[in-house]
């Protein structure tokens, strides 16, 4: 299996102070929040609600020119401010943006003069510095704060990835070895086969924690742990795939969809006395790989529910939302008497 790891454009921009201001959304963020600052600034400094739409309106549009060119400033600039430090990059953007807030001050006293030189040229300038000042430094350190949020989730995810690698049941690897051992003696050819299965498996659970994968290295490896299984358990295991049109290339967590199968097993098909189904449906709409794996339970009546901690889900939903920043959702459920997960996750996704 190919081992997808984060470019330079993941590796650069995950430990980047400042966020990318050449994208789309990022710049709209950027213009709600120049005219909700335009309406309180307007709110606390307009004393006549019949001028509020003039005053609102002169007002926006001088905060707007500061914000979009601070953007393109620091747009330009990003490649120089993700090569400083934190402390560097955010002095620099914080200067760069007084900068920008000077400029068009002094821009908008040659044009507007009578609405800006309302309380003197002078003031006008100072207020313009102080309140930029304020606000950008505020902005910054918000980032810095974002920021520190992420690097603390992407800890907590390898850690939850180096306790996830440890937790692959020892009663799996015992009887996936006596399997391979029968096989050797009746099938040698399939017995090498399980034994590439197992050694993919390993490789992958054994990996490095910042190690990423794909959706078509994941569903391989899921495929591979199946056919183990199946060696084992027989005809007692059935597994039907439908997938349809999934983009194989979209970015996952390593190590995601095979605990839920191990879950699937261990859960609806082992205990069963009768054959068991895991039914492995995927579907990619509106930008979103949606993944269910449904698994058949067994008689309440005949057997007792098995001991788990929940650590597979749990693991797998903490990793998921630090990767796709909560923009990926785990759904457990019974449907029709069946146990089902649901994976729901973005994809192009742009971290």
């Amino acid at each position: 299996m190919a081992d997808h790891r984060s470019g330079s454009e993941t590796g650069t921009s995950a430990d980047s102070f400042l966020p990318n201001f050449c994208r789309i959304h990022m710049i709209f963020a950027v213009v709600i929040t120049a005219e909700l600052l335009a309406i309180v600034l307007t709110l606390a400094t307009n004393r006549s609600l019949s001028d509020f739409a003039h005053e609102l309106s002169l007002r926006s549009l001088f905060v707007q020119w500061i914000a979009l060119s601070g953007a393109a400033l620091l747009c330009l600039t990003r490649p120089l401010l993700r090569r400083l430090g934190d402390a560097l990059a955010g002095l620099f953007a914080w200067l760069l943006l007084v900068g920008v807030t000077l400029i068009v001050s002094g821009f908008a006293l040659l044009v507007v003069g009578d609405w800006a030189q309302s309380g003197g040229a002078d003031v006008f300038l100072f207020r313009s510095f102080g309140v930029s000042a304020i606000v950008s430094a505020l902005v910054l350190r918000y980032f810095y704060i974002q920021q520190l949020w992420r690097r603390q989730v992407q800890a907590e995810s390898e850690a939850r990835f180096q306790a996830l690698q440890s937790r692959i049941r020892p009663h799996f690897l015992f009887n996936s070895m006596n399997t391979i051992a029968n096989l050797t003696r009746s099938d040698p050819a399939l017995a090498e086969e399980v034994v590439q299965d197992l050694s993919d498996l390993f490789r992958a659970s054994l990996s490095d924690a910042s190690r990423m994968s794909s959706l078509g290295d994941e569903l391989e490896l899921a495929r591979g742990y199946l056919r183990i299984e199946g060696q084992r358990l027989g005809e007692r295991l059935q597994v039907e795939w439908d997938l349809e049109n999934l983009p194989q290339q979209a970015p996952l967590p390593a190590l995601v969809l095979q605990p839920l199968l191990e879950n699937a097993v261990y859960h609806g098909i082992e205990p069963a006395a009768q054959p068991g189904c895991i039914n492995i449906t995927g579907r990619y709409r509106r930008q979103q790989v949606n993944l269910s794996i449904r698994n058949s339970l067994p008689p309440a009546a005949s057997v007792g529910e098995r001991p788990g901690n929940r650590m597979a889900l749990e693991n797998t939903r903490q990793r998921l939302a630090g990767f796709f920043n909560d923009q990926a959702s785990l759904l457990v459920g019974e449907v029709d008497g069946e146990h089902q997960v649901r994976l729901v996750f973005p994809y192009p996704w742009n971290p």
